[in-house]
C-alpha cells in the first residue's frame, strides 16, 4: 500500500481503541486497557451506525418541511440518504482496495499528509458542533427556551416550577458530570452497542408517538392542510430553499465512524449490508419524523420541533405525552453523545499528537483531552441559541465535505487506477452539487442576518 508522507501512525479509528488480541508483551500503561474482544455483531454494528446517523439532526428535519414544502423535503430525505449510500460505498471500496483501516488513512493515500490532516479538521469541527446541538435541545427539552418571543417551559419547568436547580446550566452540568462523562470514558466503541440499541428504540418512540397523535388529530379534523410546495414569491425566497440543504446533510453523516465499526466486526464483509439496513432504518424514522411533525405543528413548527411539545395538542393525555415524547428524545440524544465524541477524540488526538502512542494506552492524555473537550461542549452550549444556527454552520461546511466532498475526491485522484466512468461521473456531481447547494446556502444565511440587522438599525 502507498501511503502519503506523514503516515506516523494510524490515528482515527484505523484500529479499535482496544486490541482484538493480545499480541506480544503488554507495554507498560496498556495491561489495564486490554479487555479480549471476539468482534462486534451485525446487529450491534448496526445499532451503533444508525446511532451515529439518528442524532440531533431529526429535530429540524421538520422545519426544513416548513422551508421546502412536504412533497420537495421527502424526495430530498429519499435523495440525500441515496447520496449518503453512494459515497459510503466509493469511501469502503477505495479503502479497501489499498487496505486503509481508517478514513484518514484513505485521504494519506490519495493525497498525502495534508488530505489525512484536512479530514481531522472536519471531524473535529462537524462532531463539536453536532455535539453542541445535543446540548442545546437537551437544555431546551428539560429546561426550555424562548423562540421567536415565546418561552416554551421545559420538562423540569413544567413539573416543578422555575428554580436555580432546573435553570439550563445546572441542568447542563449535571448531564455532563453524571451521564456523558462516564460514557465518553469507554474506550472500545462496541461498549456502546447496548446504548445505542436503547436509544434507537427510544427515537422509534418519539416517531410512534408523534405519528400517533398526528393521526389521532388529523381523523378528528383538526389538522389543516399541510403546505405540499414552498411559496417563492421572490427571488430571495428561491436562495432561502438551499438553507434546508445543510440540515439534510448533517442528518446522515456517519462516515467517520464506519472504519471503526467495520474493523471491529466478526466478518468484515458485513460493512455493506449493515450500511444499507442502517440507512435505511434512519430514513424511514427521518421520514416519518417530518411528515408527521410538520403535519402536527405546521407553519408553527420550529427549528427544534420537540420545543413544540410544550402546550396542549387537542387531544386526551396531551400533557403526559408530550413530556413522554421530549424526555425520550433527551434520553436519546445523551446515548447518542459518546459515539460521536468517540470520533472526535480520536480525530482530535490524531492531529495534535500524531507521534504519540495510541490513546488508549495513554490513561492522563486521554483523560485530559476528554475533560477539555466536554468543557469546550458544554460552554459553547450555554452560549449558542439555536440549533438551526449550529446546523447551518457544520452542515455548510466540514458536514458536507465529510459526506460528499472528500469520497468523490478520493475517487477522481484514484490512485489505485481502480474507477470506474460512473464512479467519476457520480464523484463531479456529489462535489458541483454540495459545492453550489452549500455556497448558496451561506450566502443565504448571511443575506437574512445583514436585513434582520439592517431592518432593526431602522426601527
Amino acid at each position: 500500500m502507498t501511503m502519503g508522507s506523514g503516515e506516523e501512525r494510524s490515528p482515527e479509528g484505523s484500529e479499535p481503541l482496544l486490541p482484538t488480541k493480545r499480541e506480544g508483551p503488554a507495554a507498560e500503561g496498556e495491561e489495564a486497557a486490554f479487555h479480549e474482544f471476539n468482534g462486534a455483531s451485525f446487529a450491534g454494528a448496526v445499532f451503533n451506525l444508525s446511532t451515529t446517523i439518528v442524532g440531533a439532526g431529526i429535530m429540524a428535519l421538520p422545519a426544513t418541511m416548513k422551508v421546502l414544502g412536504l412533497v420537495p423535503g421527502l424526495v430530498m430525505i429519499v435523495l440525500a440518504a441515496l447520496l449518503t449510500d453512494a459515497s459510503i460505498e466509493l469511501l469502503v471500496r477505495f479503502s479497501q482496495a489499498v487496505g486503509a483501516r481508517s478514513y484518514g488513512a484513505a485521504m494519506a493515500d490519495a493525497f498525502g499528509w495534508w488530505g489525512r490532516r484536512l479530514l481531522q479538521v472536519c471531524v473535529v469541527i462537524n462532531n463539536v458542533g453536532v455535539m453542541i446541538v445535543y446540548m442545546i435541545i437537551i437544555g431546551d427539552v428539560l429546561s426550555g427556551t424562548s423562540s421567536g418571543g415565546e418561552h416554551h417551559y421545559g420538562v423540569l419547568e413544567g413539573w416543578f416550577g422555575t428554580h436555580w436547580w432546573n435553570g439550563r446550566f445546572f441542568v447542563l452540568l449535571v448531564t455532563t458530570l453524571g451521564v456523558f462523562t462516564p460514557l465518553a470514558c469507554l474506550k472500545h466503541i462496541d461498549s456502546l452497542s447496548y446504548t445505542s440499541a436503547i436509544s434507537v428504540a427510544l427515537a422509534v418512540v418519539f416517531v410512534v408517538i408523534t405519528a400517533g397523535i398526528a393521526i389521532v388529530k388529523l381523523i378528528g379534523g383538526q389538522i389543516p392542510m399541510p403546505k405540499l410546495f414552498p411559496a417563492v414569491p421572490d427571488l430571495a425566497s428561491v436562495w432561502e430553499l438551499f438553507t434546508a440543504v445543510p440540515i439534510l446533510v448533517t442528518a446522515y453523516v456517519c462516515h467517520y465512524n464506519v472504519h471503526p465499526i467495520h474493523n471491529e466486526l466478526k466478518d468484515s464483509s458485513q460493512i455493506k449490508p449493515i450500511v444499507h439496513t442502517s440507512l435505511t432504518l434512519c430514513s424511514t424514522v427521518y421520514i416519518a419524523t417530518s411528515f408527521f411533525g410538520y403535519l402536527l405543528f405546521g407553519e408553527s413548527t420550529l427549528s427544534d420541533v420537540l420545543a413544540n411539545f410544550d402546550s396542549n395538542l387537542g387531544i386526551p393525555y396531551s400533557s403526559v405525552l408530550n413530556d413522554a415524547v421530549r424526555v425520550s428524545y433527551a434520553v436519546h440524544l445523551m446515548l447518542v453523545f459518546p459515539m460521536i465524541f468517540h470520533a472526535l477524540r480520536l480525530n482530535l488526538d490524531g492531529l495534535l499528537f500524531a507521534s504519540a502512542r495510541p490513546l488508549s494506552s495513554d490513561n492522563r492524555r486521554f483523560g485530559v483531552m476528554t475533560a477539555l473537550l466536554l468543557l469546550v461542549i458544554f460552554s459553547s452550549a450555554n452560549f449558542i441559541p439555536s440549533i438551526w444556527d449550529a446546523f447551518q454552520f457544520t452542515g455548510a461546511t466540514a458536514a458536507v465535505c465529510i459526506a460528499f466532498i472528500f469520497p468523490a475526491a478520493i475517487t477522481l485522484r484514484d490512485p489505485q487506477g481502480i474507477a470506474k466512468k460512473w464512479d467519476k461521473i457520480l464523484a463531479v456531481f456529489m462535489i458541483v452539487l454540495a459545492v453550489v447547494s452549500n455556497v448558496v446556502a451561506v450566502y443565504s444565511d448571511a443575506y437574512k442576518m445583514l436585513h434582520k440587522k439592517s431592518a432593526s438599525s431602522k426601527v
